[in-house]
């Protein structure tokens, strides 16, 4: 292992920074009605195709439930601590679909869900990030909260940055914990007094002095409820006693421009050139249990961040944890997690490429269900050139895993999938898609479909119209359910929703 810093140890000017509780900062904000997203573009294609699915069960266990995050499926972009992007609630069926929307020209790239159903989301602009709360059947804005708002740094594409709270969570008392552009961790409470909704920043942690010219990426409890971080340029990976303020942290020099994943006993990180495993150790640092290097081309694809993999880790069942790689013909790669190996056993399970060679890449995490990774192609996308009429290079694969490798079960090669995180419903055994389709007859038109495909065949089910021109383009937010079946995705124009009305 090569790479690795110096502990950097850090209590006292943590806890010194560590506000009072109780003593949180109450933020004002009136509720306003919500206004759909407009259409920009004409479109030929139909409104609605396919046939509406009858529910067909996915045989699989859950993730384990992390105490500290809320409820999977509630808790965070990808649901729940593996990064399965799997729901059991079900969604969508296709009957007489609805669509609708609320413009805030903010893309909320992480939505989730507090217990009263309501949907807590970072939504992110130019200049910066804010914390909304919407009212789940309207989509009229509760409650906004502004976010410390930092210019990225000089050569960073401010379109495909990952830090300032595009990543958060929310905790089990629907708290959320946000890594904010100038290098805090913010914990922001809601509060219902006078029947008026609202913010409260309950605790600020300043790493500034720590994080130094990087940024945060991505905070995640673990099952003890420290909080773990890791920094985007340096590679920092660090963890925080939220009771305390005390910090550890080591310094890979790497890049990690994803989130990561957690287990019960173990955290796993992928930077842009290795696949780590971290466990504490005896002082309470993080240390590196195991590290794969994967293949990497070294260039920044189109349709990618940086120039490694694009995938925060997922966890399987059986001891299994995947990435995609950065290969010139993109692999699928599955590690073992265990902390040691039996004899004769492999960290590497299987590594299975996806995609034509020179056209393949990914910036979203696998979906994980059962002993199934379901990779998307987003091969082709950025913000600024996927406008119009121009389209990404299509693919989806579904890859099965067991002891003896893996195998592919199916390939869709006619979808396009910019960038969204796409989800799976094992309650309705439908993989939730956001696709974009070419217009014969308005070729510079830019079209945006809810799309469901089998996961059983990988056959489109059903599609519907979700809206025309850029401000309907998602820009790598990712798709939630809700309770009621309800999903929901972010869009540059603001927050989509689709819903069964029959």
């Amino acid at each position: 292992m090569t790479g690795i810093g110096r502990p950097f140890h850090r209590g006292a000017w943590a806890r010194a920074a560590l506000l009072a509780l109780g003593a949180g900062v109450f933020v004002a904000s009136a509720a306003h009605a919500a206004t759909p997203i407009a259409d920009s573009d004409s479109t030929s294609l139909a409104l609605f195709s396919g046939t509406a699915a009858a529910e067909q069960r996915i045989p699989s266990r859950r993730p384990p439930h992390n105490p500290w995050l809320a409820r999977n499926g509630g808790g965070n972009v990808h649901d729940d601590a593996w990064m399965s992007d799997t729901y059991w609630t079900k969604g969508p069926l296709g009957r007489a679909p609805e669509v609708f929307s609320t413009a805030i020209t903010r893309v909320c790239i992480t939505v989730t869900f507090d217990r009263k159903g309501r949907l807590v989301a970072s939504c992110s602009g130019f200049a910066g990030a804010h914390l909304f709360m919407f009212d789940p059947d309207t989509l009229d804005t509760l409650a906004e909260l502004p976010l410390p708002y930092v210019a990225p740094p000089p050569g960073q594409d401010p379109t495909t940055s990952s830090t300032g709270g595009a990543y958060f969570y929310l905790d089990k008392q629907d708290r959320a914990v946000i890594a904010t552009a100038d290098k805090h961790v913010w914990v922001v409470g809601e509060s219902d007094a006078g029947g008026t909704p609202s913010f409260i920043v309950q605790q600020d942690f300043d790493l500034t002095a720590l994080m130094g010219d990087d940024r945060i990426t991505s905070v995640l409890p673990d099952w003890h409820g420290r909080l773990w971080f890791v920094g985007r340029y340096s590679g920092r990976v660090g963890v925080l006693d939220p009771n305390s303020g005390a910090v550890q942290s080591i310094v890979l020099n790497e890049e990690i421009e994803n989130s990561f994943a957690l287990d019960r006993d173990g955290v796993f990180i992928v930077s842009d050139t290795s696949m780590y495993r971290f466990d504490l150790d005896d002082s309470g640092v993080p240390a590196v249990t195991w590290s794969a290097v994967y293949e990497n081309s070294g260039v920044t694809k189109v349709g990618q961040i940086n120039a490694g993999s694009g995938t925060t880790p997922t966890i399987l069942r059986g001891g299994y944890v995947a990435i995609a790689d950065n290969a010139d013909t993109m692999h699928v790669v599955v590690y073992r997690t265990s902390a040691t190996l039996a004899p004769g056993q492999s960290r590497l399970v299987c590594q299975v490429p996806v995609f034509p060679p020179g056209a393949g890449a990914t910036e979203n995490s696998l979906i994980g269900v059962g002993s199934s990774l379901i990779v998307e192609n987003n091969f082709g996308y950025h913000f600024n050139t996927t406008i119009g009429g121009a389209l990404t290079s299509p693919g989806i694969t579904r890859i099965d895993v067991d002891d003896d490798g893996c195998h592919v079960v199916w390939q869709n090669t006619t979808e396009r999938v910019p960038s969204v995180v796409s989800k799976v419903s094992a309650r309705t055994g439908l993989i939730y898609t956001f696709t974009k389709d070419a217009d014969p007859l308005y070729p510079t038109s830019a079209v945006w479909f809810w799309t469901a495909l089998d996961f059983r065949t990988g056959a489109v089910v059903w599609k519907r119209l979700a809206g025309t021109g850029l401000l309907h383009n998602n820009h790598y937010a990712g798709i939630v359910l809700s309770r009621k079946g309800t999903a929901y995705l972010g869009a540059a124009g603001g927050l989509l929703g689709l819903r069964d009305t029959k």
